[in-house]
């Protein structure tokens, strides 16, 4: 297979990943029977805005309803409003519309029914923050967590107990009108309480916990803050809470379903493909040289597999911002994952993010072949410089390596997949 061949077979594993993942393919099947009384769709994501305009495709009844989405990642919508905020540090849209959906359940009724449709991305863009603090509080924490390297489990924690609406308090804001959430799950594992941090789903963490880890990654957060968590007006809603009993919750797609729509692409190349797995964490570029590791065990002694193959795998890592450079994941481990390969003969990887946007960038990754660090060098690009400054978007966007889809409409995490070609 040529390098250009390889390179596309990669493009094609990711578009495959993202198709999978689409709310038309995903979500029809799950929709609810029609309720006696009023319908409102409520959602939050960064495929939310495409979520709702499938469920008005198919809905065959009176609906209305507010969907807030990121800036870029909206969709045509005729009785459900859309409307578009920032993400991953929240802006006042993301607020207002938050507070917009509390007011538009406090008056339903046992024969009512309230549809949430939540993706990744919710928790930045459903910013209502809890009574005591201030927005700019709460963008304050929000900013330091995702510089910290904290996991998004530890994050959305934290999250869950800053928030008017979030952690199980959307729920219990529609009581007792029937919810049904339909999510699209971005986090590794896949638990509802961590899916745009659970505003419809009980929490079973506490107080002592987001406490806990604002201490473990020494974030200096306002008083506000800090009063507000030794305090109980704080604490989440609880799984055992009785206004939860009839909240129905389904995951619609996953990033396990992903990866295997992406492996039979590879598979219809002839490819033998190894999912390593779905929930990997970790800093990006300490995942990227086990990662590197592993291909360099494949090529040299046929072990855990033999070449060709593609080790395929999802999650999130996380990025500890140390310098001033463009951030980004997924290019942080492509670019940890080049300098660990040095050049391998016969090995290519393709790392992006399913919703199109890795970090704050509208560039979804980037793809690496061996060649990638002697054209870097060629140009007087310092690798190791760039990866220091966390500046994998400005090393693979010199290069031309960046892969652009704009926004997908969906989001299913972290998509990386290593083409080990052959022995050499």
């Amino acid at each position: 297979m040529s390098p250009g061949e390889a390179r596309q077979l990669l493009r094609s594993m990711f578009e495959a990943a993202i198709a999978a993942a689409q709310p038309a393919r995903c979500l029809p099947q799950h929709l609810p029977a029609r309720p006696r009384g009023r319908v409102i769709v409520l959602g939050a994501g960064k495929a939310s805005a495409e979520m709702a305009r499938v469920v008005e495709q198919h809905w065959d009844g009176e609906l209305s309803g507010l969907v807030v989405t990121r800036y870029g990642h909206g969709a045509r919508c005729s009785r459900i409003d859309i409307v578009e905020a920032a993400h991953p540090v929240p802006d006042q849209a993301g607020h207002d519309a938050a507070r917009r959906m509390l007011g538009m359940v406090q008056d339903l009724g046992a024969d009512d029914l309230v549809l949430c449709l939540v993706s990744g991305g919710a928790s930045a863009l459903l910013s209502l923050p809890a009574p005591g603090i201030s927005f700019e509080d709460k963008q304050a924490v929000n900013r330091a967590l995702l510089a910290s390297g904290a996991s998004i489990s530890e994050i959305n924690c934290v999250r869950r107990h800053l928030s008017a609406i979030k952690g199980g308090r959307l729920a219990t804001a529609c009581y007792p009108a029937k919810v049904v959430t339909l999510l699209i799950s971005d986090v590794p594992g896949d638990d509802p309480v961590d899916i745009g941090s659970g505003p419809t789903v009980g929490d079973p963490t506490s107080c002592a916990d987001a406490l806990a880890v604002l201490k473990r990654y020494g974030i200096t957060a306002p008083q506000s803050v800090l009063a507000l968590l030794h305090s109980a007006e704080a604490e989440s809603v609880k799984p055992d809470d009785a206004r939860l009993a009839g909240v129905q919750t389904i995951t619609v797609t996953t990033p396990q379903m992903a990866l295997r729509a992406s492996a039979e692409v590879a598979r219809g190349a002839g490819i033998p493909v190894h999912i390593l797995g779905d929930r990997i964490e970790g800093e990006a570029r300490d995942v990227a040289r086990v990662m590197a590791g592993i291909a360099k065990q494949v090529v040299r002694h046929a072990q855990p597999f033999s070449a060709p193959c593609i080790l395929l795998s999802g999650g999130e890592t996380t990025v500890t911002m140390r310098g001033n450079g463009r951030g980004g994941r997924n290019v942080e481990f492509l670019l940890s994952l080049a300098i660990s390969l040095d050049g391998q003969p016969g090995v290519y990887a393709l790392a992006g993010d399913t919703d199109g946007v890795d970090g704050q960038e509208e560039i979804a990754g980037a793809i690496l072949d061996p060649s990638t660090l002697m054209r870097a060098w060629s140009m007087g690009i310092h690798p190791s410089a760039c990866l220091e400054q966390n500046d994998g978007h400005g090393f693979f966007t010199a290069l031309g390596d960046s892969v652009v889809t704009g926004p997908t409409l969906t989001n299913v995490n972290d998509f990386r997949a290593i083409f080990i070609a052959g022995p050499y």
